[in-house]
């Protein structure tokens, strides 16, 4: 999973700088090229990102269940 967000992440910056390269010859190219790298940035790379950070973790203690009321945590 680290070589394919690596590897994705490639992608975007050569999507991206090859954008701004042709924006500054005056390409009309240059906005689909860089709205390419910043779709693949925001729908693919972010979420794959934020999925292999918090796979294999136990996530119960972010629950809303688990939350205590001021009026328990007063008890305490």
């Amino acid at each position: 999973m680290k070589r394919l967000l690596q590897i994705l992440l490639c992608i975007v910056l050569a999507f991206i700088g090859s954008g701004l390269y042709l924006q500054t010859i005056k390409n009309e190219k240059s906005e689909f090229y860089i709205g390419i790298g910043v779709l693949i940035l925001a729908f693919i790379l972010i979420p794959l990102f934020v999925y292999n950070g918090y796979k294999g973790k136990d996530l119960t203690r972010y629950s809303f269940k688990n939350m205590q009321g001021p009026e328990e945590k007063e008890k305490e």
